[in-house]
């Protein structure tokens, strides 16, 4: 991802030096898990792409989430086959503390997904870290809009998403509702980023 380095000093909390992506690279069309390690501004804490041994700890990480409504369920399955999409925050000891992942429907809208924390990593920023990794990557494949669907719009007004309708996203941005168990009485908000 080629822009992770505004989260922090080169070298700063990594444990292998950064080399960042260039826009030609061809590790951009790898996913994010083709890149190397990007420091974060949090100390030890390391941004990267999600790889498969990553799953069993993104399913852990997610399971508090999806069980009070806040994240959809997301097999095994799922979780691998969408692998490529997803970034993870690296704690100190090589633990996932914190993901989310950009769901790309058409060449003008994706969707900013899955995005967790670790309750013991909550409000030190690692959220923001991610969301704006995700930003930034939506912006360097030339998206027009990132939309995300949450329970907690205030975390994505603070930093410019706008309340959005529905109705301004096309249908199959809403095919994961068919599945959620809240589909007839659905309390998540729209928010959008135009980039």
């Amino acid at each position: 991802m080629s822009a992770l380095p505004i989260f922090g000093e080169q070298g700063a909390g990594s444990r292998e030096q950064y080399a960042p992506a260039r826009a030609e690279s061809p590790a951009l069309n790898g996913g994010y898990g083709s890149l190397l390690p990007a420091p974060c501004s949090l100390p030890g804490v390391v941004l990267r792409g999600a790889v498969l041994s990553d799953v069993p700890q993104l399913e852990v990480l997610m399971a508090p989430y999806v069980a009070t409504g806040d994240l959809l369920p997301r097999s095994n399955y799922d979780l691998c086959r969408h692998i490529k999409e997803y970034v993870v925050a690296e704690g100190p000891a090589g633990e996932v503390i914190g993901c989310g992942s950009l769901k790309v429907y058409s060449r003008d809208l994706a969707e900013l997904a899955a995005l967790a924390v670790r309750a013991d990593w909550q409000r030190a920023g690692v959220g923001g870290a991610l969301l704006a990794a995700l930003i930034a990557e939506a912006r360097v494949q030339g998206l027009a809009e990132v939309l995300a669907l949450t329970r907690k719009p205030g975390f994505f007004l603070k930093v410019g998403f706008a309340p959005a309708e529905r109705e301004h996203f096309p249908l199959k941005v809403w095919a994961d509702c068919a599945r959620c168990p809240r589909q007839n009485c659905c309390d998540e908000v729209a928010v959008v980023l135009r980039l």
